[in-house]
């Protein structure tokens, strides 16, 4: 354990780090405005605060017989955990919530972790990711574009129990407001409460409770936009509403990069963007007796790189987080004002009714099991069977 901190440590401060320069221009950091000359100390405990999520070395190997690391590969998977990571920080410890190094946090900050710790049994980790990417065409150890890890988070939320997230991928670069609100007000959400008071659900974590607090109700929404905003770059045209995305209160930033090369951009400093880089390998790193977890090595605790809009990869993934319907109401009215409203050549479509021509939404559900996905998919072989019922399933 001790050689592992110190290796991580080593891996960390070898890191290429740069400063932010001076200027009077606020920085943006998912919803939350910051000015250099007067708070940088909050600028930068706001971004240390964030889940970073790194390739990792000498976990399990995936699958049994699989790479027992992601380095080379893995990037866009752990940027994924990032937005997904950023979304249940919202859903259970609020937005302002802050992380001090050494200081006691809440167990719902421990069990986030746990999701995403690099064990097969943990819902959201490299093991889960991986072999779920098989369904989506992606072979494991090969490198996943934003809407095959959108496709990913998609299917395992469907597992979460704890967590009961809605997500939602929109299509052809449209969102549609009558599907979103029928699939976090699904029946099935009051239909849940029955079931799950008579079988309590044993969570990745192996506890046998449900602390999820389902009631019927607004099912807190994760919404993953898939983008392209242009051919071989990005077109400029889409510059101005990209950055007012990073100011919206709902903003979980965004999955994106330069080919092969995936980062997580969570706001901006004019024209430049300022992403989390997962490019460190660092060592496996598992949950203590107690269910903590030593997690100095999952916040990023110097200045985060920047990089030039212009510089982006065409090929992005917006990230919102909706925990009340009100939330959606207003990141409705947010993109009708700033967005669609102000465009000529607009970054995606806002659109109150199912279009007609499209198949009918049918909102996904997971098969009736009492485990979560992380303790059924066990095997490739499973993990087959379950994706012939999420073709029946999804949309």
């Amino acid at each position: 354990s001790v050689l592992s901190r110190y290796e991580n440590q080593i891996t960390i401060l070898s890191d290429y780090l740069e400063e932010f320069p001076e200027t009077d221009e606020p920085v943006w950091i998912l919803g939350r405005q910051h000015h250099l000359n007067t708070d940088k100390s909050k600028l930068l405990l706001d971004i240390s605060a964030r889940l970073w999520f790194t390739y990792r070395r000498k976990f399990s190997p995936i699958g049994g017989t699989g790479p027992s690391s992601d380095t080379g590969w893995g990037c866009m998977l752990r940027c994924g955990q990032m937005m997904l990571a950023q979304a249940l920080i919202c859903r259970h410890l609020g937005r302002d919530w802050q992380w001090e190094k050494h200081k006691k946090q809440p167990e719902e900050y421990h069990r986030i972790l746990r999701c995403f710790l690099d064990r097969k049994d943990c819902c959201y980790s490299i093991h889960q990711m991986a072999q779920m990417g098989v369904g989506e065409g992606k072979s494991i150890g090969e490198w996943f574009g934003p809407n095959t890890v959108a496709q990913v988070l998609k299917k395992l939320a469907l597992f979460d129990e704890w967590n009961s997230l809605a997500v939602y991928v929109s299509m052809d670069n449209t969102v549609v407001i009558e599907d979103i609100k029928k699939m976090c007000w699904s029946p099935a959400q009051s239909s849940g409460v029955a079931h799950s008071s008579a079988h309590l659900h044993r969570s990745a974590l192996g506890q046998n409770r449900n602390t999820a607090g389902l009631c019927p109700g607004w099912k807190p929404l994760l919404l993953i936009i898939p983008l392209r905003l242009g051919i071989n770059h990005i077109n400029p045209v889409y510059i101005d509403a990209f950055k007012e995305c990073f100011k919206m209160p709902q903003s979980l930033g965004a999955l994106g990069g330069k080919p092969n090369n995936a980062y997580y951009f969570i706001g901006f400093l004019g024209n430049e963007l300022i992403y989390l880089d997962p490019h460190t390998t660092q060592s496996f790193v598992d949950s203590e007796e107690n269910g903590t977890v030593d997690d100095e090595s999952f916040h990023c605790q110097q200045a985060p790189h920047r990089m030039k809009i212009m510089n982006l990869d065409p090929s992005v993934a917006l990230g919102f987080f909706c925990k009340e319907e009100c939330d959606f109401d207003n990141w409705c009215s947010l993109v009708q004002k700033e967005i669609l409203k102000q465009q000529s050549l607009r970054m995606f479509e806002l659109v109150q009714k199912h279009p007609p021509h499209w198949p009918p939404f049918i909102p996904p559900t997971k098969p009736e099991v009492t485990t979560t996905g992380a303790e059924l998919i066990e095997s490739t072989d499973k993990l087959f069977e379950l994706e012939e019922e999420f073709e029946i399933l999804s949309v």
